[in-house]
């Protein structure tokens, strides 16, 4: 008796996706229901707590940015300005803009045949080419550089086998050069995938309307194909430009004086770091005229069709006599990016066990690594969940002003976060200062952003009326968020999670300057035995990082078609 009264009694009942489906949600009775929990204007109530909560997240994610700007303001203005004109701050300037523009246009110039040989021709084993040719960007730039070092370098590999001919040096991979190959091989991934897909969604029936007026293959690719892959090319290049000026490791092992570099350089040897947040500041500011370079160059143009109908994709173009070029083409793209830093660091590690190379200093460094991205993928999912609340179910712009702050940590470089927390915990937190807790912030800052496009997408698909009508059958806010919306949103919340973790295990430049003392991760273990020539003992950190970070870039592959 006691159960059928209690199967009989809506509010004993567990909440579910089904069981609210089947409520009458569009009814127009509703005796103090879910539609009286709606205000007259048809909005929910708003939640104050939650408002409170998202503005003080979305402030301590300013916390970096509005550091620097207080920091950089107290050192006077003809001081600012005999620093920021030294002919050494000048060079800084050109170094990093002219290696971004370098590796902008190298990658491009890999990236579009990759991507147009990949979609639009016969090419054998497509699917293959597809996933080797994007595989490079799990590779850290600083496992990239420690490849191109044991390889080419003083110590390295052909250095070694030339020896016994007489060779005693080979011309050097340091400065400009090797950090242009070295990013290259590692960045045009972005523009690859970019262009791959801007390429699936073009309508094939314009190209044929061009054939149609006498073009030639090649006069319909620039007049026609290549103005319409401008989004795209715009898109991947941004990212690529952007990684290269925040990029740390590969331009530190590489010798060459970039922001990164300098900013690094001068925060370790200077008592007086007001030039080290200048720095910090022009890098930022290079980062906004990137992005609004990128907004403007879009213009008004449109890329879409004016008319209705079905889109056409483009036809299957026969390599023909050309195939084996194009197989020579994509197998050198692929071999110098993926197969030959993998081999070199398999090499090393090789060699390394037959020498006797202990293995036991890593396993502190994997513990660090996976406790400090558990915490920072915890602490991440957490802090974006009351932010992506408070902009999803109460739109508006003071939540989109809020939730848009909690992005900007993203679009600095590690190395501008790690400053600003320096300088703020060595004269405000002294109690945090190089404490793991200030590490895990730091990350927090840096890839908040990445589970809060998760939560924030999972979110925006959950009809609102399923909690609400939870709310109608009696049920609290917190019980309404564990019961119905919580087990809604778990697999966004795994996926931002995953993601925070896999990036913030390749970490370096934060970790380096707010880890605490004897903190090693995979990340800080092999910039440190790359900077001191011993191959051997990064390579085993470099495989591992490899192994784990390739599962990001199974799992984007997996979701493109």
């Amino acid at each position: 008796m006691t159960q059928n009264r209690a199967a009989s009694d809506p509010l004993k009942q567990p909440v579910t996706r089904n069981r609210l489906d089947r409520l009458d949600l569009g009814g127009t009775q509703d005796p103090g229901g879910w539609r009286g929990w709606i205000t007259a204007q048809g909005r929910r109530p708003k939640s104050r707590s939650l408002a409170v909560i998202a503005t003080i997240i979305g402030l301590v994610m300013l916390l970096p940015l509005l550091y620097l700007v207080v920091r950089a303001a107290g050192v006077g203005w003809t001081q600012a300005t005999d620093m920021l004109l030294r002919p050494r701050t000048l060079q800084i300037v050109f170094n990093s803009v002219g290696l971004a523009t370098a590796v902008t246009f190298a990658s491009l110039m890999l990236a579009l045949p990759l991507a147009w040989l990949t979609v639009r021709t016969d090419l054998p084993g497509r699917r293959a080419w597809t996933i080797l040719a994007a595989m490079p960007l799990v590779i850290p730039s600083y496992v990239g550089g420690f490849a191109l070092i044991a390889t080419l370098g003083p110590k390295g590999m052909f250095q070694e086998l030339l020896a016994p001919l007489g060779v005693d040096r080979l011309p050097s991979i340091y400065g400009f050069p090797g950090a242009l190959y070295a990013l290259t091989l590692f960045t045009y991934p972005y523009l690859f995938l970019s262009i791959r897909a801007g390429l699936h969604n073009l309508d094939s029936a314009i190209e044929e309307a061009a054939r149609s007026l006498g073009y030639n293959a090649w006069q319909t690719f620039l007049r026609v194909t290549l103005p319409n892959l401008r989004p795209a090319i715009t898109a991947g290049s941004l990212l690529v430009a952007l990684y290269t000026l925040s990029d740390f490791g590969a331009v530190s092992l590489l010798r060459f004086n970039s922001f990164t570099r300098a900013i690094y350089v001068q925060y370790l040897s200077s008592f007086d770091r007001s030039l080290a947040s200048l720095l910090a500041l022009i890098l930022v500011l290079l980062t906004v005229l990137l992005l609004l370079a990128e907004r403007r160059s879009r213009g008004r143009a449109r890329y879409y069709r004016s008319s209705a109908g079905v889109l056409r994709r483009g036809r299957t173009i026969k390599l023909g006599r050309y195939r084996w070029p194009a197989l020579i083409f994509c197998a050198g793209v692929v071999g110098s990016a993926l197969i030959a830093p993998t081999g070199v660091v398999v090499y090393w590690l090789v060699r390394g066990l037959l020498a006797g190379e202990s293995l036991l200093p890593m396993w502190g460094a994997i513990i660090n690594s996976v406790q400090a991205g558990t915490l920072a993928a915890v602490a991440a999912v957490l802090l974006a969940l009351p932010v992506a609340f408070y902009q999803v179910r109460h739109p508006g712009r003071f939540s989109n002003l809020i939730y848009q702050s909690a992005y900007l940590g993203y679009g600095l470089p590690g190395i501008v976060i790690a400053l600003s927390l320096v300088f703020f915990g060595a004269n405000y937190a002294t109690a945090l200062y190089q404490t793991l807790a200030m590490l895990i912030f730091a990350y927090v800052v840096r890839f908040m952003p990445q589970a809060l496009g998760n939560v924030q997408t999972s979110l925006v698909q959950i009809n609102p009326r399923l909690e609400e009508a939870g709310r109608s059958l009696g049920l609290g806010r917190r019980s309404v968020f564990f019961r119905i919306t919580l087990p809604l949103l778990r697999p966004g919340l795994l996926a931002g999670a995953a993601l925070v973790f896999l990036t913030t295990i390749k970490e370096l430049p934060a970790t380096l300057l707010l880890g605490p003392t004897g903190f090693n991760t995979l990340a800080t273990q092999i910039w440190s035995a790359t900077a001191e020539a011993f191959f051997a003992r990064a390579a085993a950190p470099a495989l591992l990082l490899l192994v784990v970070s390739a599962l990001s870039i199974l799992l984007i592959v997996s979701q493109e078609e």
